[in-house]
């Protein structure tokens, strides 16, 4: 039932492209142009641009349109502000950017069944294919949920697939419930007194006091969150001063927090700034925390799960699927949709080979057969003709 490699040429050839020419955030101009000219080229009912920015989106109906369902299937477009290390023929044109997260591969295989759907539109209702920017930080799924896209195109259910490394081709893995974390970030300033570093009696250190704070923090999941949730407090970064014998001014930091809980989510923001500013206090400076709440967790829909396990299982096989995958702490923003309306994220098969948002990374074409008949399988056994 699914098609070889070899079926896909042009497909492959579509992905390389994109590859070749990565675009970040909402700035994927030339994708998107790619992506409705490809649209209009199938024959689709209505292709529309500009939607949460620079969002492209394609509507598909089917031969009958009783049922009056609508799923929408969307893909991500942009890439990362990495320096690509693949040395592949299709590798990067653009200085410090690559599609090291499979962007290009999800774009292109939905693509694919953009076209298959088109041509044989054996399903009673409408497909509607999503093609989304600024995946990577930028937050365009909120974008376009926010810009109508669910109630505009009546949109029942919505579904999306992401590329995982280390599953093998021509596998599936997803789960009910949460299967990915929120991300938030946060940013700590310290400020303190400067002084000669041969006298510190007479500064207030920023820098002692950021390393007793980052101490501090990792006291958050170990005491403070329930032994049964899952959260992440990490810091990432910090600096202050640039000579060794000037005790500087003020210092900063800042990190990521992860969870699946919303009450452990609150939780982990009132204890950041809780203890930033207490530590602060303790030994004399101040601290302003600025947290920035970004994605909320990744929530699958049962039914819609359960319903996406076994359009996966129609084309590989019940043991080439598993529908109960521990939860990943990275993060979707696909997770707005999935609070807009229900549906599924499904992880595919990318084979061995370097992690997604590695300078290493390359989609691995030969998945591409299993992404089309995947996101044909979705619309044609949610809405059959029968």
């Amino acid at each position: 039932m699914v098609g070889p490699y070899g079926d896909y040429a042009d497909v492959v050839a579509w992905r390389r492209d994109l590859h070749a020419h990565p675009e970040l955030q909402f700035d994927v101009h030339r994708t998107a142009a790619f992506v409705a000219e490809k649209l209009a080229e199938f024959g689709c009912d209505e292709v529309v641009t500009g939607i949460g920015k620079t969002g492209v989106v394609g509507v598909i109906h089917g031969q009958a349109k009783s049922s009056g369902k609508v799923i929408g299937l969307r893909a991500d477009m942009d890439a990362l502000p990495i320096q690509e290390e693949t040395g592949a023929a299709w590798a990067s044109t653009v200085d410090g950017v690559m599609h090291a997260c499979g962007h290009d591969g999800h774009t292109a295989m939905l693509l694919g069944a953009a076209r298959e759907l088109a041509r044989s539109r054996a399903f009673n209702g409408t497909a509607v294919v999503i093609f989304q920017p600024a995946e990577e930080g930028g937050g365009g799924g909120k974008a376009m949920v926010d810009d109508g896209l669910m109630d505009r195109f009546g949109i029942s259910e919505v579904y999306a697939m992401h590329t995982e490394p280390g599953l093998s081709i021509g596998q599936f893995s997803t789960a009910s419930g949460p299967l990915a974390a929120s991300a938030d970030g946060f940013r700590i300033r310290i400020d303190g007194k400067g002084a000669h570093g041969a006298s510190p009696h007479v500064s207030v250190d920023p820098l002692v006091v950021g390393a007793n704070i980052l101490l501090a923090l990792q006291t958050i999941v170990s005491r403070n969150v329930h032994p049964r949730q899952c959260a992440v407090v990490t810091v990432g970064w910090m600096g202050g001063g640039k000579a060794g014998n000037v005790i500087p001014q003020s210092a900063e930091m800042g990190g990521t927090t992860r969870t699946f809980d919303p009450a452990t989510r609150d939780l982990i923001e009132r204890r950041v700034k809780e203890i930033a500013e207490h530590v602060a206090v303790a030994y004399g400076a101040g601290a302003t925390v600025t947290y920035r709440r970004m994605y909320p967790p990744t929530v699958n829909h049962p039914l819609e799960t359960a319903f996406a396990v076994k359009a996966a299982q129609s084309l590989v096989g019940d043991n080439a699927v598993n529908g109960f995958m521990e939860p990943l702490m990275g993060s979707e923003d696909f997770a707005f949709m999935l609070e807009a309306r229900p549906g599924n994220i499904m992880l595919i098969g990318n084979g061995d080979g370097p992690s997604v948002h590695d300078a290493g990374f390359d989609f691995n074409d030969a998945a591409i057969p299993y992404g089309i008949a995947y996101f044909r399988a979705l619309v044609e056994r949610g809405m059959p003709l029968d």
